[in-house]
């Protein structure tokens, strides 16, 4: 049983590989268990893939894709999509059991599931189709994203890209002492004073957008804070990188975070280690809790993020 590229279910899909059910903190979410014998035969098939080679041959990224759904089903990729399209749901958890707890298996695993999606972005941070990055008891980076300490406040990605940025894909590889630090989400149809945002004056105002050093990317965009994608209401925001004109644009932006960041029906998301969790990002935003402090706190993180390809 598989859903349709556009509808969404209503229902627990149960086949003989996997199974795909409500997310136990999020109706909005789906949270997907592949059967550990498909993750065997998987990786059995994809024994001789390297990460060096999915970094060096683009198309072997399509052909550990096709891996997973060799083992699985067809419909397994269309049912992904149609998850990620679908504006009362797009999201979704996956994730390895414990005897698959690699690194490297997480990264030929989350390749596997990203392009059967879509197309992941070129990662200028990295140089690569996806990013790993480390959060530490010390940092001294120029953006939020590895302070653990501070909070994340919530943002969609690739404001600063000239390039589409559909959805986002996160996956945890590594952690230790780390208490905190969940990942925090909000689906905009849920965010109380969206109508009041999406409707002020200053919605559909261009705000330029410009990335630190360590983001390696020079140039300035010009984004709306809303924009449509199916007739509904999305979202272009992250207050780290916009570079407002006036005060008045300043403060609608920092009054609009501030909402966001203390909406009643933001999630904070429990993610082990192994797990990813994937997202449209026209209308989900994203976060991360503070951690508390420890001397040996230690998580690593792998990002990708791209765009839909028909």
């Amino acid at each position: 049983m598989s859903m349709t590229e556009k509808a969404v279910m209503d229902f627990t899909v149960q086949t003989k590989n996997y199974r795909i059910e409500e997310h136990p903190q999020s109706k909005r979410m789906y949270h997907i268990e592949i059967e550990k014998s498909a993750l065997d035969a998987f990786f059995e098939k994809a024994k001789d893939v390297s990460v060096q080679e999915l970094e060096y041959v683009p198309y072997m990224r399509f052909i550990v894709s096709q891996y997973l759904l060799d083992v699985l089903d067809e419909d397994f990729g269309k049912t992904l999509r149609a998850i990620l399209h679908d504006r009362e749901t797009g999201g979704y958890t996956i994730g390895l059991n414990e005897d698959h707890a690699d690194t490297d298996k997480y990264v030929i695993f989350s390749t596997a599931i990203s392009y059967l999606v879509g197309d992941p972005n070129f990662d200028a941070m990295t140089g690569n189709y996806y990013a790993r990055f480390s959060v530490k008891h010390t940092d001294n980076s120029d953006s939020y994203l590895r302070q653990a300490y501070r909070l994340f406040t919530l943002h969609t990605d690739g404001t600063f890209v000239d390039e589409p940025t559909d959805w986002l894909l996160m996956m945890k590889m590594e952690e230790e002492n780390a208490v905190g630090g969940e990942s925090r989400l909000i689906h905009l149809d849920d965010w109380e004073e969206l109508d009041y945002y999406y409707n002020h004056p200053l919605a559909q105002k261009e705000i330029t957008y410009k990335a630190p050093s360590s983001k390696n990317v020079a140039q300035e965009v010009q984004r709306k804070t809303f924009f449509h994608d199916n007739g509904k209401p999305c979202i272009c925001f992250i207050d780290q990188f916009a570079y407002p004109a006036s005060v008045s644009e300043a403060q609608y932006l920092r009054d609009m975070s501030h909402s966001l960041e203390n909406d009643k029906n933001l999630v904070e998301l429990k993610l082990p280690v192994g797990n990813l969790v994937m997202l449209n990002n026209l209308f989900w935003m994203h976060g991360r809790a503070p951690f508390e402090k420890n001397e040996n706190l230690h998580r690593e993180l792998l990002r990708q993020r791209g765009r839909f390809v028909e």
